[in-house]
């Protein structure tokens, strides 16, 4: 018995059907590294227009683009473009491309775990360990990250 009881879902079965979640917590781990390149060239790109101010708050200005990045582009494919680049998106408890509100609760909920370390561990933990790699904004929200080439 899970300590987290699944919602009915529409989700691909990780038993019946591994394709859709085979080797998704690598390459979630490859996507934000990209994604974590990616923001941090937007965040520096904005610096020069704060005439410079912006380091001394760099973090904070990290922050609120990696929050803008990531919803912007789940809500428009459901995916981060590392994870596009991954061949890999989020889906909900219906398989379900995300909408703008799905895209902001897991974007709110990815930088809650961050704002707290061990709340991003269990998150790492869970998606290394889950059947269907969820972390847990995912399981909290009953979302996936699937395989792009297995959809139908």
């Amino acid at each position: 018995m899970s300590v987290f009881p699944e919602p009915p879902m529409h989700l691909a079965d990780p038993i019946t059907q591994p394709q859709f979640y085979r080797d998704v917590a690598g390459k979630r781990f490859m996507a934000w590294i990209v994604d974590t390149i990616i923001i941090a060239l937007f965040s520096l790109l904005i610096v020069p227009f704060t005439a410079f101010l912006a380091l001394f708050v760099f973090m904070g200005l990290y922050a609120v683009v990696s929050f803008i990045y990531r919803t912007i582009t789940l809500a428009t494919g459901s995916a981060t473009w590392g994870m596009r680049l991954m061949a890999i998106e989020l889906r909900d408890a219906s398989g379900a491309r995300f909408d703008l509100g799905q895209a902001f609760l897991h974007t709110l909920g990815y930088t809650v775990s961050w704002a707290v370390a061990p709340l991003q561990l269990v998150s790492i933990v869970l998606m290394a360990t889950s059947n269907r790699g969820q972390g847990l904004t995912d399981i909290v929200m009953g979302s996936a990250a699937l395989n792009r080439r297995a959809r139908a």
